[in-house]
Order: C-alpha cells, then structure tokens, then sequence
C-alpha cells in the first residue's frame, strides 16, 4: 500500500514555464483615438474637395492626413496606466 506523494511545482517553476510578457511600450488611449477620426475626417474632406475640382485643398488635406495625422495617431503615447495593448 504504498501511495505516491503528490507533486507539486514550486511556483518559481511555473513562472519560468509561462511565456515573458512583453511590454512593448505600445499604449492606445483617447487622444490616438481623437488622431485618428481626425485623420479619417481629413482625409474624407481631402476626397470629397478631389471630387469637386479642388487643385489646392485636396493636396494639403490628404498630405496633412496620412503624412501628419496617422503617424502621430501611431506615435503618441498615453498617460493613462488602465491603457494598453
């Protein structure tokens, strides 16, 4: 009647086994949210004035949306501690 122990891993075992998460300094927060319907609204306005006949506006309005606006939508990063990946 010999009854084996029953094993248990020590808790240090089981955190090296789980894969390191990651922090990619990538955080998301409402004003990349506020960038980027910016940009979506520049970028609209540049379309519809294309559409229209507009040489000048359009330019300026699609130059500042994909060139300014959804990079710094990217590139800015949030305070808050809750926002993440």
């Amino acid at each position: 009647m010999s009854s084996k122990p029953a094993v248990t891993r020590p808790r240090t075992l089981k955190a090296k086994m789980q894969p390191a998460e990651l922090d990619l300094g990538f955080r998301w927060g409402r004003l990349n949210s506020m960038l980027l319907a910016g940009a979506v609204l520049f970028l609209a306005a540049g379309y519809f004035s294309l559409a229209k006949g507009s040489i000048t506006l359009s330019p300026t309005l699609l130059v500042t949306g994909y060139c300014v606006l959804i990079p710094a939508a990217l590139l800015v990063r949030g305070n808050s501690p809750e926002a993440g990946e």
